[in-house]
């Protein structure tokens, strides 16, 4: 962050200073919420949670060195009192954005924001100094947080924006005005709590209405293969960018295929020209959140070949997102396990189906969270899918919502050996331990809440005869 004063930061924030012998004390560290995270010339915001309150550990952040803390009531150490310590961030971060004059780029979408944030990153940083959400802390605490990181050197601020209902995306581009807006898709992730994916739509676009017109800079970069973020250029004032696969995009893929080991490959169109890309990233579907990375970058003044060399050389930098790893044995533990929804499940087993080719693949899935009234028929479709991709067999894990994966594949099925249903996790490891044999592909997938990714560990410490290798 900026250097600021705690009197500066008080003013900003609307708060009261207790304990703190002299105001000009300047915070020259990060702003943390995690008290662990607290060091020298650090602002530690408390926040009182139902389980942790982080007033309790006041004291401790301060004796490891942070200037004061962040808070809702007094603590007995150098603090900045306001009344909501949430609006309070949110006003410390657009107070910080306001002065830094960085170009601030966002991105939302029902599948895909984290991969293609990872890309964006990826790429400008070769152009300037880019700081980007890390993971997907892309809410209302994440996010702010996330732009207090930015410096005066500070290029680029790429900030991954997430929604639970309408007015989610207003609030967040309040506190972080993008100049760049992007839309991936609207698909089906929390249709349970949206109510349908006009609804989505409808959160999603107040990305693109919080854009500058074009005169100012705005740029709303939109997806041109889907019609629901495609009708969203008449809520803007931005300039229209679209990308996809459609011959009417700005930014398109041509050639598409997947190499031996499930990498996609194409060539990429930009109105400044045209380069070939392959990428180190597994699964077809990288081409679109490809394509959204370069229509960005091209906007921002990157070349062609710029943009098709900083994304063949992107990798994965969020963790538990079509993670491969070789196991010593030859076994590839495919770790996607982060979250799910029906278009990232589908698109995950498209990618096993390609790297699985001549193998044998195991789809490890459980629930989608959040489907509300979709839920019985979109895990019937995964279901169905896994057999018709030809996958070896489906591994259900769960309740509910994993027998209705299994119910799919087993009615889709034609011979009843191609899926099996378990109660858990460890049931799941037990039952691939026992039968998982050299060559053999495995995806691990299901909504953050399920901890799937706990069977990808255990098969790669299962493996580790001698040291795993990460491709």
């Amino acid at each position: 962050m900026i250097a600021l004063s705690l009197a500066e930061i008080a003013e900003v924030v609307g708060g009261q200073t207790h304990d703190i012998p002299d105001s000009s004390v300047r915070v020259t560290g990060p702003v943390v919420r995690d008290s662990r995270e607290a060091g020298p010339g650090s602002l530690f915001v408390a926040f009182a949670g139902e389980r942790v309150d982080g007033h309790d550990f006041a004291a401790q952040v301060v004796e490891a060195g942070a200037a004061a803390v962040l808070a809702s009531r007094p603590v007995g150490v150098p603090a900045i009192v306001v009344a909501d310590v949430q609006a309070a961030l949110g006003a410390l971060a657009r107070h910080v954005v306001g002065r830094l004059g960085t170009t601030l780029v966002a991105l939302t979408g029902s599948a895909g924001k984290t991969s293609t944030k990872d890309l964006i990153a990826q790429v400008l940083r070769r152009k300037a100094p880019t700081v980007f959400t890390p993971g997907s802390l892309n809410n209302e605490i994440g996010l702010p947080l996330t732009a207090l990181t930015a410096t005066e050197e500070t290029k680029f601020l790429v900030l991954e924006m997430g929604a639970r209902g309408i007015g989610h995306i207003r609030y967040l581009t309040g506190l972080t005005p993008p100049k760049v807006g992007l839309v991936l898709n609207v698909g089906s992730a929390h249709i349970g709590e949206f109510g349908g994916r006009e609804q989505i739509a409808e959160a999603k676009g107040e990305l693109v209405e919080a854009l500058p017109p074009a005169e100012e800079g705005g740029a709303a970069i939109l997806n041109a293969d889907d019609p629901l973020v495609r009708a969203m250029a008449s809520r803007t004032k931005a300039k229209v960018i679209l990308f996809g696969e459609s011959d009417e995009a700005d930014v398109r893929a041509e050639n598409v295929r997947l190499t031996d080991n499930g990498q996609p490959s194409f060539r990429l169109h930009t109105p400044s020209g045209a380069s070939d890309v392959t990428m180190r990233l597994y699964g077809e579907h990288h081409v679109s959140n490809a394509l959204a990375a370069a229509a960005v970058a091209h906007e921002l003044g990157m070349s062609a070949d710029e943009i098709a060399t900083a994304l063949s050389e992107a990798g994965s930098l969020s963790r538990w997102r079509m993670e491969v790893t070789e196991r010593p044995d030859g076994v590839t533990v495919v770790n996607d396990a982060y979250n799910a929804n029906p278009e990232s499940m589908k698109a995950a087993l498209r990618a096993l189906a390609a790297m699985g080719k001549g193998r044998r693949t195991w789809a490890v899935l459980g629930k989608m969270a959040e489907l509300g009234d979709e839920a019985l028929a979109e895990h019937d479709a995964v279901g169905r899918l896994a057999v018709r991709l030809n996958v070896s067999k489906l591994v259900a894990v769960g309740g509910r919502e994993a027998a209705w994966l299994q119910l799919g594949a087993y009615n889709e099925g034609s011979w009843g050996e191609e899926s099996v249903h378990v109660s858990d996790a460890q049931a799941a490891v037990d039952l691939l331990r026992s039968e998982l044999r050299p060559g053999d592909v495995v995806l691990v997938k299901a909504s953050r809440s399920v901890g799937l990714e706990s069977v990808a560990q255990a098969l790669l410490e299962t493996g580790a005869e001698g040291e795993v290798s990460a491709r």
